[in-house]
């Protein structure tokens, strides 16, 4: 227990700048009291004690403004920044080195009994906002762009972003065994659709402006025949 407590720790010393010494992170920081309230919920849950657990997540959610249930199954080296709105659900499950930004919902997408929540990898960012539904996998070392709705496997190595979430870059780059969390330097396909269909208007209107000229010699009734084709 207390070597995966001080692996969380140092979760928050390699991945938040922000942080200065271990006395404010263990009396600062809410998403590492969250994952602690989670490991003993989790404990108490595993040997069926359900209401007990339930309670102990209750508190921490009251605490820490983040819900964990007790059932979720996380792996080492989670790091929740800020946290206030995440919720993770019931039989999600989250691997090593995975990090969390406020507002993240890992949720389910029904009623439907068993597996419901999805699965994510080793090494997965997901940023702000980000909802992830259904029991779906996120592969290992992927990002998830802020406001992303998830609803499809992720392969690894991916970049997700947009609603519903697309996968817009994948094996492009190489990937580190370090952390990548610059979710701020994510690609936006809509902008750069609306940029191509600019560039596209500019290069109809020139052309329209150069059959305009070639027929300025015409008569009246000619150009004005002419506006009206092209109008």
């Amino acid at each position: 227990m207390f070597s995966r407590l001080k692996r969380e720790i140092q979760a928050v010393f390699d991945r938040d700048p922000a942080a200065k010494n271990l006395l404010e992170v263990l009396l600062c920081y809410p998403g590492l009291h969250a994952i602690i309230f989670h490991r003993i919920a989790h404990f108490f849950y595993c040997r069926r004690l359900f209401l007990i657990a339930r309670l102990i997540s209750h508190l921490s959610r009251f605490l820490t403004q983040i819900e964990i249930h007790p059932g979720a199954k996380i792996g080492e080296g989670l790091f929740i920044d800020h946290g206030a709105g995440v919720v993770i659900g019931e039989t999600a499950e989250i691997g090593d080195n995975v990090t969390i930004y406020q507002g993240v919902t890992l949720g389910g997408t029904g009623k439907e009994k068993g597996k419901r929540h999805p699965t994510i990898g080793n090494n997965v960012v997901i940023s702000t906002g980000a909802k992830i539904l259904g029991s779906i996998t996120v592969g290992d070392n992927s990002k998830i762009g802020a406001g992303s709705v998830v609803l499809k496997n992720v392969p690894p190595n991916s970049t997700v972003v947009g609603v519903p979430g697309r996968v817009v870059v994948r094996d492009g780059q190489r990937v580190n065994e370090a952390i990548d969390l610059r979710h701020d330097l994510l690609p936006d396909p809509v902008a750069e659709i609306i940029n191509n269909l600019y560039a596209e208007v500019e290069h109809l209107k020139k052309r329209v402006a150069e059959l305009e000229e070639e027929n300025a010699g015409g008569s009246l009734e000619t150009r004005k025949e002419f506006r009206q084709n092209i109008s």
